[in-house]
């Protein structure tokens, strides 16, 4: 039996040179900084969480320093005792910076996970093993990119793909009828995700063309806060309607919004609504109302793990999120996840979350590194 007893606790901001990609017209390619807390024990034992953040121009050091003052009760505590945590944690005066309880959480259960000798998806309750997955593009630089890019993920087995383009409706109305127009009849499910970025009356033009070409859904059209908005359009049509789930986090407020009736299904990632720990009580919230929740995965390795374990252990989730180009995520790690000849995606065999970090690679991209110790 290990003594889970936590005795220090080290936070990495990572600031890898990979390829920084946008996803939108009006941004600047976006820095992606890998936040990631590693929580050791008394016993030996060691559990990771990672959540990532994404700034214009430089790597964000704020969800690092936002984690400093939250490490301290967990010294002395046990990750057994991680809903007590989690709410301590929620109650701290500090600044918001949503990731960083997240990681803290997600870095929990990975250590409860190992000390059981589980992979994390059986811990929680395993509902499967697999999922179908998407390919989820950054922005490309016209219509024949993406016709070519899809083309490209078809070969390699996707049978899905989500479109991240400029977000102005004429340009991405002109590549979605494209893509159709090359893979109607193909089998390929269509997506389109334009980041919060439309007013009502261009969302309500766009969903109804989406919806003639047989898009799976619509993402992420008007601001996640606008929930009448929300309510408007999905009473205006039949295509599936999601938020871009990174607004509205709190369970309560989700429940208002699935009581208005704003979403077909909703939408979070653990690595941002607070971790694992209102992950769970998220899907089982929206599975109570015949919801799915299609949670986020884009960000690195850890993110994507995290958001995997979860909708394994869950059947109200119908695709895994695989941002394509692979290598951009992959920073060190030694275990990345990928989607088979088939477009699925298979849970890690690894106790935790099963992902073996390369830490010589972590600290030669390390921008911010601190621990504490009990």
């Amino acid at each position: 039996m290990h003594d889970l007893t936590i005795e220090r606790i080290g936070v990495y901001a990572v600031g890898p040179k990979t390829e920084r990609y946008t996803w939108a017209s009006d941004m600047s390619e976006q820095y992606m900084t890998n936040n990631i807390v590693r929580i050791h024990t008394r016993g030996g034992l060691e559990g990771i969480g990672g959540a990532a953040s994404y700034t214009e121009y430089a790597f964000d050091r704020a969800v690092a320093e936002t984690m400093r003052p939250m490490l301290w009760p967990l010294l002395g505590a046990s990750p057994l005792d991680r809903a007590a945590l989690w709410s301590r944690l929620w109650t701290l005066n500090i600044p918001l910076a949503p990731q960083a309880q997240s990681a803290i959480d997600i870095a929990l259960w990975d250590l409860a996970a190992k000390a059981a000798e589980l992979p994390l998806y059986r811990l929680l309750g395993a509902s499967r093993d697999r999922i179908p997955s998407y390919a989820s593009t950054p922005l490309l630089p016209d219509a024949r990119a993406y016709v070519d890019f899809v083309d490209d993920v078809k070969r390699q087995g996707f049978n899905a793909v989500k479109f991240h383009a400029w977000c102005e409706i004429d340009r991405d109305l002109e590549m979605c009828r494209a893509v159709h127009e090359r893979f109607q009849g193909s089998g390929m499910t269509l997506m389109l995700d334009v980041e919060q970025r439309y007013s009502r009356v261009d969302a309500l033009r766009a969903a109804r063309e989406l919806e003639t070409m047989g898009f799976r859904w619509f993402e992420a059209p008007l601001p996640d806060t606008d929930l009448e908005g929300y309510r408007e359009l999905r009473r205006q049509v039949s295509i599936p309607i999601l938020p871009a789930g990174n607004w509205v986090l709190d369970p309560h407020l989700i429940e208002l919004g699935i009581g208005m009736g704003c979403w077909s299904a909703v939408r979070v990632d653990a690595t941002v609504a607070g971790g694992i720990t209102p992950g769970r009580k998220i899907m089982a919230l929206a599975e109570a109302h015949g919801l799915d929740t299609e949670l986020q995965c884009w960000g690195y390795t850890l993110t994507q793990a995290a958001n995997l374990h979860l909708m394994l252990a869950h059947r109200n989730c119908t695709y895994f999120e695989q941002p394509v180009p692979y290598p951009a995520f992959e920073h060190g790690v030694r275990d990345a996840i990928r989607t088979d000849s088939a477009g699925l995606v298979h849970a890690p065999q690894g106790p935790g979350l099963g992902i073996r970090v390369d830490w010589e690679a972590v600290e030669a991209a390390t921008i911010l590194h601190y621990e504490v110790t009990g």
